[in-house]
């Protein structure tokens, strides 16, 4: 039975398929990155995107809307989330239109060559030094940019949210008892709702380093650094191995005692790193200990394990960061959290290597050379011709639902409706969501039912797009 089909007559979804449908695919996850500009001896975003074709990391988060790494990026199937300054979510927050002309200007002229999938209102708005930030502000910066996204039909393609310092916590231990800072509860509760109504990530800023540094006779550092297996208790019976699930945890706890446990918010790790230089003070700042805890750290976010609060969902987590900037202010460590020095050697021998990007991507930096601009040659994704087909419609249903697939042509009258069948209208959903995602190998899995192939897919008016 083909989507139309359930479309027009009103057919819900068995609950098993339901199920799939939140989570219709499997396999190994990207890894994301923070990429700073505060440096003046950085490489030009265009040398930057090439290298990053060639490693594992798939999604990038940028602090702003520079337009010389949107235009880099584009093509490249990486994905990208961008950021409204701190000083411009009182514009975006003032009016519809205010927030219309900044999308219209920032973002508008790179996409859909550069995959943009999440807007961040704000970096740590909420906990800023500065007292000329309005906190109601925020909220409304970001209900606006949602109501541009969902008046261009973009709202499913593209997130708004936010990112926060674990200081918006009242405390962190024990997660189960966490909750946010009082002060901050009636734009918390705003916020979670908004992620909650609009299936947006919860975006957090979490670095064990810091917990170690300005504590070290309390926090073991192997803990810290991911890697302490004797495990810490929280009295309603949780063990945790390593602080970063702790905090995760202490989050979800805050989250939930604001009412909103039964709907869904994601918890996405949107900075955690560890530097290798710091000032006299700082011990555990030093490149072996970096390279542990990124090492750990990458393999966290490729598991998709989730934390002992919730072993199920996975958590989504990008680095920090990219470079070491030498423009940062504050103290040392401030400007050595990078995997990479300005001139793109590695702050220290760290394996990112893609084997299905567009070249082997092995223990590669600057000076080498990358090939291509598109992960690999001219491929598909279509069903599998025997998958079942009751798992092959929940993996329709997705793609044109929360995947954020324009199944246009699939319904009746479009160029691919005939044949009208599950599977055909399941390669072309499938196909054009792995497109949109950078032909990475894990967006073609959709629970062992999706086929790459290097056979155009195509027929007649019905054409199956490469991105």
């Amino acid at each position: 039975m083909a989507l139309s089909y359930l479309i027009k007559n009103g057919i819900a979804l068995p609950a098993l398929i339901f199920l799939l449908l939140l989570n219709p695919f499997s396999g190994v996850s990207g890894v994301g990155i923070n990429y700073g500009t505060l440096g003046n001896n950085l490489p030009s975003p265009k040398r930057v995107a090439q290298l990053l074709q060639s490693t594992l990391i798939d999604k990038v988060k940028i602090y702003d809307t520079n337009p010389d790494i949107l235009e880099a990026f584009s093509n490249t199937g990486i994905d990208l989330i961008v950021a409204v300054e701190n000083y411009l979510v009182s514009n975006v927050s003032s009016s519809a239109s205010a927030a219309d002309e900044w999308f219209s200007t920032r973002i508008v002229p790179f996409i859909p060559a550069t995959s943009v999938i999440a807007i961040a209102v704000g970096n740590e708005y909420l906990t800023t030094d500065d007292d000329k930030l309005d906190h109601n502000a925020l909220v409304k910066a970001m209900q606006n940019l949602h109501q541009v996204l969902l008046s261009r039909g973009l709202d499913r393609k593209i997130k708004v949210t936010t990112t926060h310092s674990m200081a918006v916590l009242a405390s962190s231990f024990p997660p189960s008892a966490s909750t946010f800072a009082t002060t901050l509860l009636p734009t918390m509760t705003a916020i979670v709702g908004f992620l909650a109504d609009t299936g947006s990530p919860f975006m957090v800023n979490a670095y064990p380093y810091f917990a170690y540094r300005d504590n070290p006779a309390m926090v073991n550092l192997e803990y810290a650094l991911l890697g302490n297996s004797t495990g810490v208790r929280d009295p309603k019976g949780y063990m945790y191995t390593n602080m970063l699930d702790a905090q995760i945890d202490a989050v979800r706890s805050a989250v939930s005692a604001l009412g909103f446990g039964n709907r869904s918010v994601e918890i996405t790790v949107s900075e955690s790193g560890w530097p290798s230089k710091g000032d006299a003070g700082e011990t555990a700042a030093a490149p072996d200990n970096a390279k542990t805890y990124i090492t750990r750290l990458i393999e966290r976010a490729q598991s998709n394990k989730g934390t002992p609060m919730k072993p199920r969902d996975s958590i989504e987590i990008f680095v920090f960061a990219l470079f070491n900037e030498n423009k940062k202010q504050g103290g040392v460590s401030e400007r050595n959290f990078g995997i990479f020095n300005s001139d793109g050697s590695k702050v220290y021998d760290l394996d990112l290597s893609c084997k299905f990007c567009s070249s082997n991507g092995n223990k590669m930096g600057f000076g080498e050379k990358v090939s291509g601009m598109a992960r690999g040659p001219s491929v598909w994704c279509v069903a599998k011709p025997h998958a079942d087909e009751k798992v092959v419609q929940a993996v329709l249903d997705f793609c044109c639902g929360p995947g954020g697939v324009d199944c246009r042509e699939i319904y009746e009258k479009g160029d691919c409706f005939e044949p009208d069948k599950v599977h055909a209208h399941a390669s072309y959903a499938m196909n054009a969501y792995y497109q949109m995602h950078g032909r990475n190998y894990w967006n073609c899995d959709f629970k062992g039912t999706g086929l790459v192939t290097f056979s155009d897919p195509s027929y007649g008016k019905c054409s199956y797009s490469q991105q």
